[in-house]
């Protein structure tokens, strides 16, 4: 995977905490052994790492809000480029010998490593966000209703659209990225059935860099708002801040994902062309687990999955323009609603 340069990312100066354990990342002050205490939480980034502005940042602000609230250390590490299933159980397994302790694995390609370093370490608790099959005891399989938000992001596209023509960017074409299309489409057609939708993946596979090339992300924008779309909904990790910077230029409007990117530091400038963000609680799951395993020690395990009644899915309401559309608010609520209350089911494929 080719690693590439970010725009305009925030807080640079967190490089200097940099320390080297297969990969780069924040250091912690004390070591211990990986069964006793938890000298705190051990947190591995998913491609694009830290400063996505998206999915890893959300998990990021997990981390650093249970740092704080529960006075504990912690080591948050980067992917390192081209890596194999086996330097990320080396990462994972290094953290657990240091005796940090949930330690959490951002994003599905961490299964297969936390499903071999847990069962080394049985009296750590092990979390993987965006996978369900590592069922084990001492591991918390963080999952989401990620169609559901894309619902949402699709009533919004279509209500703001001046065309009748919206598009959407996946980063990886792979079935966690086909819920927020199959959503996004279902949703876009509720309100318009007629609506036409721009659909494209970025790459087939991870390690081209569908997650993390913003160069692509742009590129693919370019070419939908060419075609007519003027409201792109991005599901892209790094990617997206492509798609944003593109939706500015050409002064349409862009959907974010995962975080509220209209609040994000790094996208300031792209803010006023964000409509909204398709929301996914990652930092609500990262803090319940830390929680749950240092403040409660009653450990979180199994399948735990966030839905819109739950508030583990959502829309972010930040851009005034969107909170104050009286249509636009309608229609969100009226699918919200029928979402809640089953009368829509939302297709996650």
């Amino acid at each position: 995977m080719r690693r590439v340069s970010r725009i305009a990312i925030a807080g640079a100066a967190t490089a200097a905490l940099a320390v080297t354990m297969s990969a780069c990342g924040s250091s912690s002050t004390s070591s211990s052994t990986g069964g006793g205490e938890s000298k705190g939480i051990g947190l591995a980034y998913d491609i694009g790492g830290k400063g996505d502005q998206s999915f890893n940042d959300a998990a990021f602000a997990g981390f650093q809000k249970a740092e704080a609230e529960f006075k504990i250390g912690g080591r948050d590490v980067e992917p390192s480029d081209n890596e194999t299933d086996a330097d990320k159980a080396a990462r994972l397994e290094q953290l657990a010998k240091a005796g940090y302790n949930p330690i959490i694995g951002v994003g599905y390609v961490y299964a297969p490593a936390v499903k071999e370093v847990a069962a080394k370490y049985p009296k750590i608790t092990f979390g993987i966000i965006d996978d369900n099959n590592v069922k084990a005891k001492n591991v918390a399989d963080m999952v989401f209703h990620e169609e559901q938000a894309s619902y949402l992001a699709g009533v919004a596209a279509a209500t703001a659209t001046k065309k009748d023509h919206v598009g959407f960017i996946g980063g990886v074409d792979i079935p966690l990225i086909h819920k927020f299309q199959a959503g996004f489409v279902q949703g876009a057609k509720s309100v318009n059935p007629k609506i036409k939708i721009e659909s494209q993946y970025l790459t087939q596979t991870p390690q081209e860099g569908g997650f993390s090339s913003p160069d692509k992300g742009e590129s693919a924008a370019n070419g939908q708002i060419d075609s007519g779309a003027d409201v792109i909904y991005a599901a892209a990790g790094l990617s997206g801040q492509g798609v944003i910077k593109s939706a500015a230029a050409h002064k349409v409007w862009a959907i974010g994902v995962d975080s509220d990117q209209y609040k994000q530091g790094a996208l300031a400038k792209y803010k006023d062309y964000i409509l909204t963000s398709a929301l996914k609680n990652v930092e609500g799951a990262v803090y319940d687990l830390s929680k749950s395993v240092i403040k409660d020690k009653k450990p979180l395990s199994g399948e735990i999955r966030g839905d819109l009644k739950s508030g583990g899915v959502g829309i972010a309401q930040s851009n005034p323009v969107f909170k104050n559309n009286a249509a636009m608010q309608a229609a969100i609520k009226k699918a919200e609603d029928g979402i809640k209350n089953g009368s829509i089911t939302v297709k996650s494929s």
